[in-house]
């Protein structure tokens, strides 16, 4: 098994789900001794696992008055920053690092608590949108001299290796609707390719069936990664990536009015948001747009413009149809107005046999009309791959493990979106851990098979509106 050479301390700031399953492939990747690994962490939740492998494991919160004096407590120039928290900010860890020569990387731009709730923002102030924004901004932080260490943005499976799927995918679909192309090298060219296969809509959609041998109670949130993390973004205002061939803004539908433009926000949370999707285990089902990086930082990377005027950019945004237990959980969570529930579980140990998380990017519009490409993962293979995952978690992992090897290849590019990094290098890491990746062709629309019933309004002359897919 191959192992990275990193000659460097690594600090872990969180440790849930994704951090328990992470370090024992840290360890097992990377030439660094258990000695030089830190984790700081705000309770005691997986204290026995970074025991067991003889890693520091410190219990102190991180807030915005000690944040400084922890990270520099443990590491410094040369080092790695591996942001696995909730309720830290991102930006402000981001302007550390960069001010002080350490590589950093986080699964999701997280902001300080109470930024998600602050009646103060505007629903536009308080999106994943502005996140992105603000963190893009420290690319050109003034007060950095010479070069940039390396800070890679929202970088676990969604975001980040959805992204690399998305380039991996238009590959496929332009060998198999015989056109001859060379691997694009730049921004533009991935765009090119895009609009040239006609992609109008991309979802990230994902389907889990991994099951818990314990059925959900009644005021039990139940999922299987961070109920924090899905909670946050589920009372974030849902969003997407705009594309050029939409005729009409959504119900609700409001543009941000500063940055790029590339993406929308609806006037409602992302538990109340569901559109039609498909993934080739579930075939068609029902998904919540639940408001993700990708959706946004795919949107941008992919957009044409001609005189500072979009004329490309396909439609893109996350399409969640979690475990069973999530569903009814997202329910009640709706029922009760997006208060979370006093209980909640995260399954892992307790996941029945059989159960898979099925993740992949659908892009739909090209000439074989919908393209279904991703990974699809067991929780019984998960548990021979790697301890301390599940299906879902692994994924994660997996980005994560990825995404530092590039970092640790390119430690002066600064701050990067996964759009932006070397697909080949990423996926050839990750893909070990990702189970069966598969591409699948579908005539599937998101008008097949409607008005038999009830009469509905649909824009058959072009499927790919987003009013086609929107269910509420």
């Amino acid at each position: 098994m191959e192992k990275y050479a990193f000659n460097g301390k690594i600090l872990i700031i969180g440790f849930g789900s994704i951090g328990q399953g992470a370090l024992p492939l840290l360890l097992r990747h990377f030439s660094v001794p258990a000695e030089r690994i830190t984790i700081v962490t705000a309770d005691k939740r997986g204290e026995k696992i970074a025991r067991e492998y003889g890693v520091n494991f410190v219990i102190n919160p991180i807030t915005h008055d000690n944040y400084k004096d922890v990270i520099s407590s443990y590491i410094g120039r040369g080092d790695f920053l591996l942001n696995l928290s909730v309720d830290v900010s991102s930006v402000s860890l981001i302007k550390h690092c960069q001010r002080n020569g350490i590589l950093y990387l986080d699964t999701v731009i997280e902001p300080w608590p109470g930024f998600y709730t602050d009646p103060k923002l505007s629903i536009s102030g308080r999106s994943n949108y502005a996140l992105r924004e603000e963190a893009r901004g420290l690319r050109n932080m003034r007060d950095v001299k010479g070069p940039r260490p390396t800070a890679v943005l929202a970088h676990g499976a969604n975001p980040g290796l959805v992204s690399h799927f998305v380039k991996e995918a238009l590959l496929n679909i332009a060998r198999d609707t015989g056109l001859t192309v060379s691997q694009p090298t730049s921004r533009e060219k991935w765009a090119r390719l895009a609009e040239k296969l006609g992609i109008k809509v991309i979802h990230i959609a994902e389907r889990d069936t991994q099951a818990s041998k314990r059925p959900k109670k009644e005021g039990e949130f139940v999922n299987t990664w961070s109920i924090d993390g899905f909670f946050s973004e589920g009372t974030q205002p849902s969003e997407m990536g705009w594309g050029t061939h939409e005729r009409k803004l959504p119900k609700g539908g409001k543009e941000h009015k500063f940055g790029p433009g590339c993406a929308i926000y609806l006037e409602q949370p992302s538990f109340m948001t569901k559109v039609r999707s498909w993934t080739p285990i579930a075939q068609a089902q029902h998904a919540w747009v639940i408001t993700h990086h990708e959706a946004i930082a795919l949107a941008d990377y992919l957009t044409l413009k001609e005189g500072g005027k979009a004329i490309y950019r396909p439609t893109v945004h996350y399409a969640y149809h979690p475990c069973d237990g999530a569903v009814l959980s997202l329910h009640e969570l709706a029922g009760n107005n997006g208060i979370l529930q006093g209980s909640q579980r995260l399954i892992s140990k307790e996941i029945a046999p059989n159960g898979v998380d099925e993740l992949g990017v659908l892009l739909m519009g090209h000439a074989k009309n919908a393209y279904w490409y991703g990974s699809r993962l067991s929780i019984d293979e998960t548990r021979k791959l790697a301890p301390y995952n599940n299906a879902t978690g692994l994924q994660v992992v997996a980005g994560i493990l990825g995404a530092m090897v590039w970092a640790m290849k390119n430690p002066n590019a600064g701050v990067v979106d996964s759009e932006e990094m070397d697909h080949n290098v990423v996926l050839e890491v990750a893909k070990p851990y990702l189970g069966e990746m598969l591409g699948v062709y579908t005539d599937w629309t998101p008008i097949q098979d409607r008005g038999r019933l009830f009469p509905e309004k649909m824009h058959k002359e072009d499927v790919w509106q987003f009013e086609n897919f929107r269910v509420s």
